[in-house]
């Protein structure tokens, strides 16, 4: 894992515009590695920029069978991009509250 700030910074945001599976991979992992507010910042910020077919997919396998802070992160990326009908799903399925996936 990287340290410095500002390679973070760029590498966190490359992968974010990368958008493959396996950035969004490491985007995701970061959470788990790291438990503070300023690597989940970063990589909020990273997973807003993935635009990609596959990368929204992968977030998307996220959201069904991540981990709860990684479905919370997939469930924020599609609530931002009015998914409502994936969220719906997430919810009936139990893998979002209603209040991840439609708090304002």
């Amino acid at each position: 894992m990287v340290h410095n700030p500002l390679e973070r910074y760029e590498l966190f945001t490359a992968q974010g515009r990368a958008g493959t599976p396996a950035a969004v991979d490491l985007l995701m992992a970061a959470l788990v590695e790291q438990d503070d507010f300023a690597t989940s910042r970063l990589v909020d910020f990273a997973l807003s920029q993935v635009e990609t077919r596959a990368g929204k997919e992968r977030l998307r396998d996220y959201l069904f069978q991540g981990s709860p802070r990684q479905r919370n992160y997939a469930a924020l990326y599609f609530k931002r991009r009015g998914w409502v009908d994936l969220l719906d799903e997430a919810v009936a399925q139990g893998k979002i509250d209603g209040l991840q996936a439609y708090a304002q």
